[in-house]
């Protein structure tokens, strides 16, 4: 895990009337992760899908927001990867693989919907809603990824931006959201 010195800045910031991440909180929670990652035996208070979560107040003069969700993201890959290895040696393979076997045949089970129906449309008219053929897209590469073995980096679901749309033209955003989560989470632990 990256470690910054003390006193200096660990990511580069935005100018000083730009918007970025509240430089105090970034702080504070790198600080209790790092401290949660070197402890010899960590106690759970932060895990994989805590980061994964992990927001911070816009701020003027902030950290740039893009260094700080990379540094996230590779911070959630340790932590997942530390879970994994804390299950398989507790629990043993078989549990590990039994867990990652109920989670993907979850996903799957949306995913084998057909294209248009996989998710909710929202009910009322104006409420934003994601693009359907973009969502679609992405589903159609995880199934490839989860049941052809194809190649894909669990960042480009951290990534995904889909269009927006307005009501039933489109699928719910929170949905969507919970699932790519989920998505996340899985291949992060598989990776």
């Amino acid at each position: 895990m990256d470690v910054a010195r003390p006193g200096s800045s660990p990511f580069a910031r935005v100018g000083r009337r730009e918007f970025g991440y509240n430089t105090r909180q970034v702080d504070r929670f790198l600080t209790k992760a790092r401290a949660h990652y070197n402890a010899e035996h960590p106690d759970g208070a932060i895990t994989s899908t805590d980061v994964r979560g992990m927001s911070f107040d816009p701020a003027r003069g902030g950290y740039e927001p893009q260094a700080v969700d990379a540094a996230l993201d590779r911070l959630e890959d340790v932590f997942a990867q530390r879970e994994r290895d804390h299950v398989i040696a507790t629990q043993g393979e078989e549990a590990w693989l039994r867990t990652i076997g109920r989670t993907a045949a979850v996903l799957r089970r949306r995913l084998h919907r057909p294209a248009g129906e996989r998710f909710r449309r929202p009910t009322r008219t104006k409420s934003p809603s994601y693009n359907v053929e973009d969502v679609d897209r992405l589903c159609d590469e995880l199934l490839q990824y989860l049941e052809n073995s194809v190649p894909m980096s669990v960042d480009v679901v951290r990534r995904a931006v889909f269009r927006e749309t307005r009501g039933a033209d489109g699928y719910e955003e929170n949905q969507v959201d919970v699932f790519m989560e989920r998505v996340v989470e899985l291949m992060a632990g598989i990776d």
